[in-house]
């Protein structure tokens, strides 16, 4: 059973008390206020890294198949949050910017494009770019500065462009994306880290994403993140790694892979 907390005093560093679970009773009987939390464990960028090098190390998940687990849980997200009848625009166009460390192709019954500024070389990610266009997904070979184009072409976008990797340089390097995706009027659907955002502190000066798809565990920016649709994908974490991290997940709908917060 999930731990709970009556209030905010009961939490530890890290924490964070999500309230998506209702009762009467705590473990062992005792009697608590109607309304309690599920206590989601936020981590920190270096309890992200160590538990994700612990998949790969100790329990022998390829980068591959963690790459499209969490690519089609970010999909199953999206079509949640933003079902295809309720698209504005008579073609269900989206915008997928991907940065080097991030890449995504989101089939559904949408049409994607995708931005990949920065192709990477690692023959995952090459991979999965030949994988785009050998089924005909368009790349674009900029990014439209005046806003109003994209406004017009999509009905939204999906920031995949730094999540965990929010060193200064990579910043940098996306500086005009960022500020395009600033000053867009559709919605933004962030993966993991709102672009921008410092991991631990949260937003300094980045997006501000309608959607937020934590991957694993929420990180600890995720406090300030105050759009209308929180989901967290990571059913496929093993039991004993969940328990170790003490992460607490709520428990996951039906078949689904996501759970929303």
């Amino acid at each position: 059973m999930p731990l709970v907390a009556t209030g905010p005093e009961d939490l530890a560093d890290g924490q964070w008390q999500a309230p998506f679970a209702t009762g009467k009773h705590a473990a062992g009987g005792r009697k608590i206020p109607a309304q309690v939390f599920t206590v989601l464990t936020m981590f920190h960028k270096e309890e992200a890294k160590e538990l994700e090098e612990e998949l790969y190390e100790e329990y022998r998940f390829g980068q591959q198949q963690l790459i499209e687990m969490s690519g089609h849980s970010c999909a199953m997200a999206i079509a949640k949050a933003f079902p295809r009848n309720s698209l504005s625009k008579k073609q269900p166009t989206i915008l997928v910017i991907c940065g080097q460390e991030q890449n995504g192709a989101i089939g559904l019954n949408y049409e994607p494009t995708i931005y990949y500024p920065k192709r990477s070389c690692k023959p995952t990610f090459l991979d999965f770019t030949v994988q785009c266009e050998k089924m005909d997904i368009p790349f674009l070979s900029y990014l439209p500065a005046e806003v109003q184009l994209i406004n017009d072409a999509y009905n939204l976008i999906i920031d995949a462009v730094l999540g965990l990797s929010d060193e200064a340089g990579l910043k940098e390097l996306y500086t005009n994306i960022l500020a395009t995706m600033k000053h867009v009027k559709i919605p933004i659907i962030s993966i993991d880290v709102p672009s921008g955002w410092d991991v631990e502190k949260g937003n300094n000066d980045g997006i501000n994403p309608e959607v937020l798809v934590s991957l694993a565990a929420p990180k600890k920016c995720a406090t300030q993140f105050s759009g209308k649709f929180h989901f967290l994908a990571g059913r496929y974490l093993p039991d004993d790694l969940q328990k170790k991290y003490e992460l607490n997940p709520p428990d996951y709908p039906g078949t689904d892979s996501i759970v929303q917060l």
